[in-house]
């Protein structure tokens, strides 16, 4: 397999993982001096380092926005991978604790190490999720 399809393949999976709502089994897809950057103003907006503060700071953060009891899910877009990159486009739609809908489209840039993601750039229009989740 090409590192490139390497790539894609380990992206993908990810995006499965993430998809099921099992933090611990999307969380194994980091190396441990993995690095999440959200760009903004939101108060989540910052490097998180490792699969613990991602997963255990950073997405928890995000997440206890959020209706449990109404589905999370991503629309994946699109997939690009060219050697350890990738860019993975999607759409989350949730619900927020307030009971209003929660549709935000977003890009990621990763870079995939061994099959293990190493950083990931996060895009997204955070002046919505600011009045969405935030305010």
């Amino acid at each position: 397999m090409s590192s490139t399809e390497q790539t894609r393949a380990t992206i993908l999976a990810y995006i499965e993982a993430l998809g099921s709502g099992d933090a611990e089994r999307a969380a194994a897809f980091f190396t441990p001096e993995s690095t999440w950057t959200l760009f903004g103003e939101l108060p989540t907006a910052r490097t998180w380092t490792g699969p613990e503060e991602i997963f255990g700071q950073f997405v928890a953060q995000m997440i206890e926005r959020m209706d449990l009891s109404q589905p999370i899910g991503q629309q994946v877009r699109t997939v690009l991978a060219d050697g350890a990159q990738a860019v993975a486009e999607w759409t989350t739609h949730a619900t927020t604790k307030a009971g209003e809908p929660y549709v935000n489209n977003v890009a990621i840039v990763f870079r995939v190490e061994d099959g293990k993601i190493a950083e990931a750039r996060e895009y997204f229009d955070t002046g919505y999720a600011q009045r969405t989740l935030f305010a």
